[in-house]
């Protein structure tokens, strides 16, 4: 009966491949065939019809080969992990720090590890400071300036990018246009979804030029408003460490393989169901919870509010789905009081 369960699973497999040939990855029939397989989510349009291929897959940040940037992992002992509770959002745990609930957008650049890492970093600043530091850590500094995260735009690394936090600094920057900080980031939101207000989405959109100052209106210098980091290490790929380490510390940046339904998610707990492989890309965990009996891992997005349910997913926990658990990384900001 098992070889039977198997063969009958293997011949499944076979037919949705198939089949998710057959449709165009953005048309409406992939979609349909989508929620057909998915049981425990909903698929819907967030990517226009005509959204060119390239385009997103470069929105696919995560150079392969990453792992091997990854700082040390760190552990927690096996007694401290008895009082997980079932749900936990860090959203509703630290109320004094609202830039958990931000999504953003990165645009047409392929800098998800790099917004993942920022994202983080704000956040845990934030919560470590008991709510005192609300530090907006700049996505364009870390892009255009961490050369050995990998090729900004281009792809990069979110290992390295923690590193660079640590031994670097990095100065506080908002969205594009939010006169926010130090450097807000260069690249204009795009219109990568449904027919919309924001311009196209450039294909070929370049890395914005390391520039080591600060926009004119910013009453602190590159230099002083540097911030670094104290320490980074990843996370083993344990379900019950890396909750602990959310629940202790805050968020962390995970990185994932992507597949094209994907795309299409807007409710329920995300597992792939068919369609072809576009890259890695990274986003922010930042709780968990149980949803219809099954487990998942609370996730923000950078692909701005009017993808998925306002910029946030769920992806199933505990069983490393699309390698969601084996590649996460953090780390712990500096005392609040060397702060300038």
């Amino acid at each position: 009966m098992r070889v039977l369960l198997l063969l009958l699973g293997t011949v499944l497999l076979a037919v949705m491949a198939v089949e998710a040939k057959k449709y165009h990855p953005l048309s409406d029939k992939f979609i349909d065939r989508v929620n057909q397989y998915a049981t425990t989510w909903k698929a819907g349009r967030n990517f226009n019809r005509h959204t060119s291929m390239k385009h997103i897959k470069r929105l696919m940040g995560v150079l392969p080969g990453s792992k091997y940037m990854l700082p040390e992992p760190l552990y927690v002992k096996e007694y401290l992990l008895t009082d997980l509770p079932p749900k936990f959002d860090s959203r509703i745990a630290w109320p004094k720090c609202p830039t958990i609930g931000e999504v953003r957008d990165q645009g047409s650049c392929g800098s998800c590890w790099a917004f993942g890492a920022v994202e983080v970093m704000t956040d845990r600043t934030c919560i470590h400071s008991k709510g005192t530091q609300n530090f907006h850590y700049s996505a364009e500094d870390l892009v255009s300036c961490c050369h050995m995260c990998g090729a900004g735009c281009n792809g990069g690394m979110p290992g390295g990018a923690f590193l660079y936090w640590v031994h670097g600094g990095i100065v506080s920057g908002g969205s594009f246009n939010s006169s926010q900080g130090c450097q807000p980031y260069a690249i204009a939101p795009c219109e990568h979804h449904v027919t919309g207000a924001r311009p196209k989405c450039d294909e070929e959109g370049g890395t914005p030029k390391c520039v080591k100052q600060c926009e004119k209106g910013y009453n602190v210098n590159y230099k002083r408003d540097l911030h670094k980091g104290k320490k980074t290490y990843s996370l083993p790929n344990d379900e019950e460490q890396i909750m602990y380490d959310i629940m202790t510390n805050g968020p962390v940046e995970a990185a994932f393989a992507v597949y094209v339904d994907f795309l299409h998610y807007k409710s329920g707990v995300y597992k792939h169901t068919h369609g072809q492989f576009l890259g890695g890309h990274a986003i922010r965990v930042l709780g968990w919870g149980k949803e219809n009996g099954v487990k998942y891992w609370q996730c923000a997005n950078s692909w701005n509010t009017d993808w998925g349910n306002n910029g946030f997913f769920k992806i199933i926990r505990g069983s490393d789905h699309c390698g969601i658990e084996s590649e996460m990384v953090t780390g712990l900001p500096t005392d609040p009081k060397f702060h300038n």
